[in-house]
């Protein structure tokens, strides 16, 4: 009996990147308003503009590298291996793009566009990491009776 190569075998289970961006998104919208506010506060109405358009990057930025992840990873694992690096390299570049589109537009304010994007980034990142199951038995999100902070119950 032969091995499969871990090169070339593809993965059938559930879309757990799918659903972690989607879970990402969804605690990003009612956080937005804040942060958008908290801008328009300090730079105005263009700072708060600022900080929407880096939301929707952000956001946009989470929502194509799973979808980058769930399409490779049902094709190989080496083309999902190849897609995670050029995704990022391909990411990075659109929102670069993204960012110079508009960088001389008057509404756009630079300090609060990038403080949003670079927040919104790690700090969606991080307060994920709450919420992901690191175990075998719950891939993806935690199920939802377990809350954040405390141990999961056995499956078994």
């Amino acid at each position: 009996m032969t091995q499969p190569n871990l090169l070339t075998t593809r993965l059938d289970g559930p879309a757990v990147e799918q659903q972690v961006a989607r879970d990402m998104v969804r605690r990003a919208l009612p956080l937005a308003p804040v942060l958008m506010l908290l801008a328009g506060l300090i730079w105005g109405i263009d700072g708060s503009l600022s900080s929407g358009y880096a939301i929707v990057i952000v956001l946009a930025n989470f929502m194509l590298s799973a979808a980058i992840l769930t399409t490779t990873a049902r094709i190989s694992l080496a083309l999902m291996m190849s897609a995670v690096l050029g995704g990022y390299l391909l990411r990075l570049a659109l929102v670069t793009i993204a960012v110079l589109a508009v960088i001389h537009q008057s509404w756009v304010v630079v300090v609060p566009l990038a403080f949003t994007l670079m927040i919104t980034h790690l700090g969606l990142l991080f307060w994920e990491t709450r919420y992901v199951s690191a175990t075998l038995a719950y891939p993806g999100l935690k199920p939802r009776g377990v809350h954040p902070g405390r141990k999961m119950a056995d499956p078994t």
